[in-house]
């Protein structure tokens, strides 16, 4: 059995998504615990779910590197084999990822490298940007960088602003993790240190339910190193 770990500061609605995922799907995988920095919605509804939960809060430490180790040490006491990012609003040191490296993955809301950071709707909006999207990714030091798993993309409309973007960005992105989920558990997908392969990713969307397929099938774009 697979089991996760998900690092949230806000409403956790990615991983509300990725349980509904595990138990409708009827995965082998759990989500043995999920962190939060700071006192949230996402942390309620992790719990009314009955999956453990841990708040831990970063003044209650001298500096980042010490609120990143217990961090750390709650997901190891979990025992969790990965470590997803949904809504993580925190910057996690090099000693952590280094630490995680090949196992920490994080959904981003734009087409990296574009629009790393926050505000990235109304950033593509500003930048007259035709596509926007999210972004799966291996996460580094380096902020929204990291090898690219698996991107979602949409065509920005002329009456778009950055809430209507914002929530239909949301909905590729609520197909898109559960589908790359998916992927890893059913061996579709390698993640290493060094990068990430895709075995027959097309054969993966196929095998997708019919949700995913309609959301994804025209808006996936596929990794480099993927083997079609």
């Amino acid at each position: 059995m697979v089991k996760l770990a998900i690092l949230i500061s806000g409403r956790g609605s990615n991983m509300i998504r990725l349980a509904e995922t595990i138990s409708k799907a009827k995965l082998d995988a759990r989500i043995c615990i999920v962190i939060s920095n700071k006192p949230c919605d996402g942390i309620s509804h992790a719990a009314a779910l009955d999956i453990p939960t841990k708040i831990i809060e970063k003044h209650n430490f001298d500096n980042r590197d010490a609120h990143d180790a217990a961090i750390r040490d709650a997901i190891l006491t979990a025992g969790a084999d990965y470590v997803f990012l949904a809504g993580y609003m925190a910057i996690l040191g090099a000693e952590f990822t280094t630490h995680f490296a090949g196992k920490l993955i994080n959904i981003h809301p734009s087409l990296l490298p574009l629009f790393k950071g926050l505000d990235t709707h109304q950033r593509a909006l500003d930048a007259n940007a035709a596509q926007h999207g999210a972004t799966v990714h291996l996460v580094t030091a380096t902020l929204d960088d990291g090898p690219i798993i698996l991107q979602a993309q949409l065509t920005i409309l002329p009456d778009d602003n950055a809430d209507s973007l914002a929530a239909r960005v949301l909905r590729l992105e609520h197909q898109l993790y559960p589908f790359v989920l998916k992927s890893l558990i059913a061996g579709q997908v390698t993640l290493s240190p060094s990068g990430v392969i895709w075995h027959q990713p097309r054969a993966a969307l196929h095998s997708a339910d019919a949700e995913t397929q309609e959301v994804l099938s025209s808006a996936l774009c596929w990794p480099t190193a993927s083997n079609a």
